[in-house]
Order: structure tokens, then sequence, then C-alpha cells
């Protein structure tokens, strides 16, 4: 048998890689296996609902949905499954995102999405709360995470800043 799938990272369109590639990433670099699809909740809504319930019976632990403009991505998702579910607002053309995120926040009572940042950063920071949550009950994902900040911190410890001319 196949490893499991642990995340289930979900956009839109494919025009919302670029954004969501850094969630993919972030997986990737903490050797959380995942699977991208491009699924629409407007325009694929039975194919996004059979991919949900595969995902799960292949041992996924969250989803990552990444959408723009109102798309509602997300929150179908979460309306789909009782697992956790992280939220990224894709920059749109018009509204720069803010109707990406307002979408994707503003979620009615009992249907929670943990909805992160517009754009890569949102996604970067949304597979580091999937490794965060996966570091609960893993000894080893729990090592990489402090690892991982460690090195955020030393970053920031050893920036020097530019002399003035």
């Amino acid at each position: 048998m196949s490893e499991k799938t642990l995340v289930g990272i979900v956009m839109g369109s494919t025009s919302d890689w670029d954004t969501m590639k850094e969630a993919a990433q972030i997986c990737k670099d903490f050797g959380v296996s995942y699977e991208a699809r491009a699924l629409s909740a407007h325009r694929t809504p039975k194919e996004l609902e059979a991919w949900l319930a595969d995902m799960e019976s292949r041992g996924a632990q969250a989803f990552i949905a990444g959408a723009g403009a109102a798309a509602h991505l997300a929150g179908v998702v979460a309306a789909s499954t009782i697992l956790p579910v992280f939220g990224v607002p894709i920059p749109s053309k018009y509204l720069k995102g803010m109707d990406s995120l307002l979408s994707t926040v503003q979620m009615p009572k009992g249907i929670p999405v943990a909805t992160l940042a517009i754009g890569e950063a949102g996604a970067a920071n949304a597979a580091l709360a999937v490794v965060a949550v996966l570091a609960l009950n893993d000894a080893g994902m729990k090592a990489k995470l402090t690892a991982f900040r460690a090195t955020q911190a030393d970053k920031v410890r050893n920036a020097k800043l530019p002399e003035l001319n």
C-alpha cells in the first residue's frame, strides 16, 4: 500500500498555481505528502466533491484551498469535510485580493476556514500551519518545525543593515 497523502492543495484554476506553489514547496521541504489540483467549486463541483472524498480515504489530514475574486472554494471544501481547511486568498485583478480575502474569511458560524494572508505569504503560512498541526502528534515533524523556526530567528539575528553613504 502506498504512503498516505496528508495534505490536499486545491485552487480554483491553474492560474492560481503561481501563488499556491508556495504551499506545495513548504510541504515538500518538510517531507509532507501532498496532492495539488485545480478544481472549481462552481465549474467542477462534482469533481471537487469526489476528490475531497478520495483524499480523505487516502489519509488526508488537512486541506489548503486558494481562490481569487469572490470564489468561495475554501468554504465549499470546509462544508464538505470535518478536516481542517486553511484558506488562501489569491490576488485578484480588480480588487487586489480584498474580494478574495473577504469571501474566504467571512464564513458562517459552524463552518470554519482558517484564513491566511493574501498571496504567496498566505500560501506558505497555510502549509506551515498544517505542519504545526501535524507536529502535534509527530515528534519528527515537531523537530523539523522547531529547527525551521530557529533558522528564521537566526536570519533576523544575523541580518546586517546597509551602511549609509
